[in-house]
């Protein structure tokens, strides 16, 4: 019997690298206009790789990005990044195809739902909120609250404990198999692979369940709980 369910957040509901792309190329675009003389496209491959180092959630990476590059920063040239930025970020930040439907029919059946995630508290509210999933959750978790990142098992514990669920009554939905798959397993809790919204180029999650769409995982609950 499934009673509740885990949702990641980045990449699980939300297309979360479609918006940082069209941000980052908002981003650059403005500096550009600002004035920095630079090739957009080696600068938006700049700007990625030190994300890929720093991390994506990094507030400080246009100033870094600037400093490396010429050895101070230009509050114009930040300015004009920042603002091109958020403006993309808002109009492009989306849900994934199905995602209300899946939540609301989640709730039609008596389902707990909780997010977990590993981005900073205010950036997964403000996500939560402005995409109008805050009424769908019992409970949201963050790394913040903790002071520990998936895959260990402090988040995954704390979720369970939040929802009043056993882990095998419990299902993790996750795209990064190495952190929602591999945490979740780790305490027993079933799984769920959100391969739409992989970006690690995964050949094998090691999910129980694979979803193509966020909407199988009801189908996949009916069929569970009625065998039960």
């Amino acid at each position: 019997m499934i009673r509740a369910v885990i949702f990641d957040v980045d990449n699980t509901l939300t297309d979360f690298m479609k918006m940082k792309r069209a941000a980052v190329d908002s981003a650059v675009e403005g500096m550009i206009d600002a004035g920095l003389k630079v090739r957009k496209d080696a600068m938006v491959e700049k700007i990625f790789d030190t994300y890929w180092k720093e991390g994506v959630e990094d507030q400080k990476i246009f100033d870094k990005v600037l400093k490396a590059e010429f050895g101070r920063i230009d509050y114009k040239l930040l300015a004009a990044g920042i603002v091109g930025y958020r403006r993309s970020k808002a109009g492009t930040m989306a849900l994934y195809p199905h995602v209300h439907l899946t939540l609301l029919e989640l709730m039609r059946l008596g389902v707990k739902s909780a997010a977990l995630s590993d981005a900073p508290k205010l950036e997964v509210w403000l996500r939560i909120v402005g995409l109008g999933l805050h009424h769908y959750f019992d409970h949201v978790i963050t790394s913040e609250d903790l002071g520990a990142h998936k895959p260990a098992p402090a988040p995954f514990r704390k979720a369970l404990e939040m929802l009043g669920t056993k882990p095998g009554e419990t299902v993790m939905v996750g795209d990064w198999a190495e952190r929602d798959v591999v945490g979740a397993q780790n305490l027993g809790i079933r799984t769920a692979w959100a391969k739409y919204g992989d970006t690690h180029e995964t050949k094998d999650s090691g999910a129980e369940f694979v979803l193509t769409d966020i909407s199988e995982l009801v189908d996949i609950i009916r069929k569970e709980n009625a065998a039960a």
